[in-house]
C-alpha cells in the first residue's frame, strides 16, 4: 500500500519518496530537453540567430586601433628578446691531431637543471694541403661513445649502459660539417666525463684538428623563459575568463562559428604556454619535456583546424554533419599532427636508449616521414586556399559576413608573414634538413626568436577573442530571434562603418526599429 503504484486509489497515503523520486525525474527530464535544445543548431535560420559580436560595433579607426595595439604588443615581446639573453652557451675545446689519437676523453662543465638539455658536437679541421677529392668528401665511420655522469657526493655512474656505438657520415665540401656526438634531453647529473673514440676514419693525417663544442641553455634564459611562460598564462586565464563572461546571456546555439572556435583554441593557447613547464626545473624526467611538445603541437593542429572550418562553415548557414563537414578537415589536420607526434616520439624514445642516436641515422625512415609530411601539408595548403578564395567570392556582397572575413584574412595574413620571416632567420634554407629535430634547439641565437613565437600567437588569439566577443551594451532580445529581421537589429547602430549608403542613416533609426518590434512581441 506504500509503493508508487497505489497513489491513485490511495492519494491520501502517497508515499513523499515516490513523490519526490517524480519530481526529480521530471526535472531531469526538463533539463535534458533544454540542453538538447541549446545543443541543437537551427536549420534554417541559423544566420538570423547569431550572438552579436563586437567586431559589428568598430569603426575604421577602430580596426587601425587593434592592428596597432597587436604591433605594438608584439614589437615590445621582440625588443625584449633581442636585448635578453642568449638561448644557447657554448664552450668549445679544440684538440689538435699531432699525436695521431682516435680516443678522447672529455669533461663538461658543472651543470643545474637551468642548463635544461646537453649536447656535444664535433668539428673536424682537415690539414693542408689536401687533394681536390678531399674538397667533396663523404666517408662513413664509427664513433663509440662512453658517458659518465658525476652526482654531487663525486661519484661516477655509467649513463644507462657503459658504451653507445653508431654509424656516422662525415661531409666536406671543402669544411667538414658539424657531427653530433651525443643530447641528452635532461640532465641528471651535475657534470658529465664523456670518452669519444673514432674509428674506419680517413688517414689521421688528413686531419689537422676536432673542434669538440658543449653547448646548454643559458640559465639566465630559463629563468626569463619561466618568467615569461607565467605571463602568458596569466594573461591567457585572464581572457579565457572575460570571453566566457560576456558570451554567458548567450545560449550556444547562437554562438558563431569563431565564438565556438574561441571558446576551444583558448583553453588550448592556455595548454601550450603550459602551466606545467616549471617541473622540468624540480624532476629529472623527459615527461615535462614530452608533455610541453605534445600541448604545441596539439594546439598548432587546432589552430589549422580553426582556419579550415571558419572558411567553409562561414558560407554553411545550416546544419553542419560531422561526416561531410568535419570528417574531411580532421582527417588533413589528424595526419599532420599525427607526423609530428611521431617525430616527438620517436626522437625522443631513440634518444633514452642511445643518447648518439640522431635522424640522419635512420635517412630511409626520416625521408619517408618527411615526404608524408610535405605532401599532407600540400594538401592542407591547397584545402585552405580553396576555401578562402570561395568564400570571398560568394560571401564579398553580404557586408557583415563580408567584415568576417576580411579582418580574419588580414590578420592571419600578417602572422603567416611574420611566422615564415621568423621561421626563415631562425634556420635559414636549412629547415628540413635531415637531422633538424636534433639540431632544432641548438639554431637559437637569442631570445628574440624564442619570444616572437609565443608572443605573436598569444596576441594572435587575444585579439580574435576581443573582436568576437560580445559588446557590454549588446541587445539580444530571446522572443526576437525568430525574425529574420533582427539580423541587423543589434548593429543598426553602427552601420556607418560599411559604406556610404549607411552613413546617413540616423542613430536613431536603430532604436525606433528596435522599440518597433519591442511592441509587436509584447502584444503577440
Amino acid at each position: 500500500m506504500s509503493g508508487c503504484g497505489m497513489e491513485a486509489d490511495y492519494p491520501a497515503f502517497e508515499n513523499p519518496l515516490c513523490g519526490e523520486l517524480k519530481h526529480i525525474c521530471h526535472r531531469l527530464r526538463e533539463t535534458y530537453k533544454e540542453i538538447k535544445e541549446d545543443l541543437t543548431p537551427y536549420k534554417d535560420d541559423r544566420y538570423y540567430r547569431l550572438a552579436p559580436m563586437r567586431l559589428y560595433t568598430l569603426s575604421k579607426r577602430h580596426f587601425v586601433l587593434v592592428f596597432v595595439v597587436f604591433f605594438l604588443c608584439f614589437g615590445l615581446t621582440v625588443l625584449i628578446g633581442i636585448v635578453g639573453p642568449n638561448v644557447i652557451l657554448s664552450e668549445t675545446t679544440r684538440l689538435n691531431n699531432s699525436s695521431k689519437i682516435s680516443q678522447f676523453n672529455l669533461s663538461s662543465k658543472p651543470l643545474s637543471t637551468y642548463n635544461q638539455q646537453l649536447w656535444l658536437t664535433c668539428t673536424m679541421q682537415l690539414g693542408q694541403p689536401y687533394d681536390d677529392k678531399w674538397k667533396n668528401l663523404k666517408v662513413g665511420f664509427n664513433m663509440s661513445v662512453t658517458i659518465r655522469g658525476v652526482t654531487e657526493n663525486a661519484s661516477v655512474r655509467h649513463f644507462n649502459k657503459e658504451k653507445y656505438n653508431q654509424t656516422k657520415l662525415l661531409s666536406c665540401a671543402p669544411q667538414c660539417a658539424e657531427i653530433i656526438v651525443l643530447h641528452l634531453g635532461y640532465l641528471n647529473y651535475i657534470r658529465y666525463d664523456i670518452s669519444v673514440s673514432f674509428d674506419n676514419l680517413l688517414p689521421f693525417y688528413q686531419i689537422k684538428s676536432y673542434d669538440f663544442t658543449w653547448k646548454t641553455y643559458n640559465p639566465s634564459f630559463s629563468q626569463m623563459e619561466i618568467w615569461f611562460r607565467f605571463v602568458f598564462v596569466v594573461l591567457t586565464f585572464i581572457v579565457t575568463c572575460l570571453f566566457a563572461h560576456s558570451l554567458r546571456k548567450f545560449s550556444m546555439r547562437d554562438w558563431g562559428i569563431e565564438q565556438k572556435w574561441m571558446s576551444i583554441l583558448l583553453p588550448l593557447l592556455l595548454l601550450y604556454n603550459d602551466p606545467f613547464f616549471p617541473l622540468s626545473f624540480l624532476i629529472s624526467s623527459w615527461f615535462p619535456g614530452m608533455l610541453d611538445d605534445f600541448f604545441q603541437s596539439l594546439f598548432l593542429c587546432a589552430l589549422l583546424l580553426f582556419w579550415l572550418c571558419v572558411y567553409h562553415g562561414i558560407r554553411v548557414q545550416g546544419e553542419r554533419k560531422c561526416v561531410t563537414f568535419y570528417f574531411p578537415k580532421l582527417l588533413i589536420v589528424g595526419l599532420l599532427w599525427l607526423a609530428s607526434v611521431t617525430l616527438g616520439i620517436w626522437q625522443t624514445v631513440n634518444e633514452l636508449h642511445d643518447p648518439t642516436y640522431q635522424y640522419g641515422i635512420d635517412t630511409s625512415n626520416f625521408q619517408r616521414m618527411k615526404i608524408f609530411f610535405l605532401v599532407v601539408a600540400t594538401v592542407y595548403i591547397l584545402y585552405l586556399l580553396f576555401l578562402i578564395i570561395r568564400a570571398c567570392s560568394e560571401l564579398r556582397n553580404l557586408p557583415y559576413v563580408d567584415l568576417r572575413l576580411k579582418f580574419l584574412t588580414a590578420l592571419t595574413f600578417v602572422v603567416l608573414v611574420f611566422s615564415i620571416t621568423i621561421l626563415y632567420l631562425r634556420f635559414g634554407s636549412q629547415v628540413l634538413q635531415d637531422n633538424f629535430v636534433t639540431e632544432l634547439s641548438t639554431h637559437y641565437h637569442n631570445s628574440a626568436e624564442f619570444l616572437s613565437f609565443y608572443g605573436l600567437l598569444n596576441f594572435y588569439l587575444y585579439t580574435l577573442a576581443f573582436v568576437y566577443s560580445p559588446s557590454k551594451n549588446a541587445l539580444y532580445e530571446s522572443q526576437l530571434k525568430d525574425n529574420p529581421a533582427f539580423s541587423m537589429l543589434n548593429d543598426s547602430d553602427d552601420d556607418v562603418i560599411y559604406g556610404s549608403d549607411y552613413e546617413e542613416m540616423p542613430l536613431q533609426n536603430g532604436q525606433a526599429i528596435r522599440a518597433k518590434f519591442k511592441e509587436e512581441s509584447d502584444s503577440d
